[in-house]
């Protein structure tokens, strides 16, 4: 379907709009409400990492009262069971006295889904999810069910709890488009969330856009024109991350492994998405390198020796920016 440039304008706006109307609830934590948007319209899931209480559950709610999409949240724990996320058949009695299976659906069956410290469940829990996820299907007793579209998972996961958990392996980390980091708020951002949280009046959410305008969003976000330098450009950055011997690259030393494709189709994806939100309709370099970290973050894994030197993912990525070049291979 080919769409107008008015069509492009139109939802380009809508999106300002809701970016607007989130953050009239939301104090801060502007990298969270955008990749989380981005995350939405290229059809992806983002992981969030952050301390207990910085609004992770809020972000998601208001997001999904803004679209007037469907939400529930899933807190993981030690005992959940996949069954607690899919849901389950059980028997009923009809008004004949028959017996028969009928499906009860989980809190998986939701347009938008808070998986609440995801690390704390099992891994067979953990992978009840991401394959709805990956699949954006559910199989239970031999019966595939398709999700609702649209469909994203905001999973979080605490930093500094380590007793009881279950982290993901690198391999089921690659499957989330982003990985947003979750700061502490400033003084005034601090001062403001008392004041909108402990005050007698509720600030009220408008609708801005539904499920039909966020699809329609989506597939304007593939629409989005990116040239072959600025591919190039990507897939250098992307392969800059792979080990080399010391003499080829000298931040490569310091990594055990790469982004590998998931984490290239990842950056042009949100890019593209960043380029849709500020109203242009073709990917620049400011789009890739300022999703470059969010991408790839959890992509990539430093060995003993960047680990001793105190050089972690993040501060990799950013001198990779800094030397990898437009229009010149890595």
């Amino acid at each position: 379907m080919a769409y107008s440039p008015e069509q492009f304008k139109e939802i380009s706006e809508q999106l300002s709009l809701v970016k607007e109307e989130i953050g009239k609830f939301i104090v801060g934590q502007q990298e969270a409400i955008e990749f989380s948007l981005y995350s939405i319209l290229s059809d992806g899931h983002a992981l969030l990492e952050g301390l207990p209480g910085l609004g992770k559950t809020m972000l998601i709610r208001t997001i999904s009262e803004v679209l007037d999409l469907s939400f529930s949240r899933i807190q993981f724990t030690p005992d959940l069971m996949p069954a607690d996320i899919t849901g389950t058949s059980i028997l009923e009695r009809n008004e004949d006295g028959q017996q028969k299976f009928a499906f009860k659906e989980g809190p998986i069956f939701s347009q938008m889904v808070l998986a609440d410290e995801i690390n704390r469940a099992t891994p067979k829990t953990q992978s009840a999810l991401l394959e709805a996820m990956g699949e954006k299907t559910v199989t239970v007793l031999g019966e595939t069910r398709k999700m609702q579209k649209p469909f994203f998972v905001l999973a979080t996961q605490n930093p500094i709890e380590m007793e009881g958990t279950y982290p993901l392996p690198e391999a089921q980390m690659d499957r989330f488009l982003c990985k947003i980091l979750l700061p502490y708020p400033s003084k005034d951002e601090l001062k403001e969330i008392m004041l909108r949280t402990t005050g007698p009046y509720t600030i009220p959410i408008k609708k801005v856009m539904n499920t039909e305008k966020i699809i329609i969003a989506q597939e304007l976000t593939k629409e989005v024109v990116i040239a072959d330098e600025m591919v190039d450009y990507a897939v250098d950055l992307v392969s800059a991350t792979h080990h080399k011997s010391e003499g080829d690259n000298e931040w490569s030393q310091y990594v055990q492994y790469g982004s590998g494709p998931r984490g290239l189709q990842s950056i042009i994806r949100l890019a593209k998405a960043r380029a849709l939100m500020a109203g242009r309709f073709h990917v620049s370099i400011a789009d890739i390198k300022s999703v470059a970290k969010p991408a790839l973050r959890h992509r990539v894994l430093m060995n003993y020796e960047g680990e001793a030197e105190g050089i972690d993912v993040d501060k990799l990525i950013d001198k990779l920016l800094d030397e990898v070049k437009q229009g010149a291979s890595v």
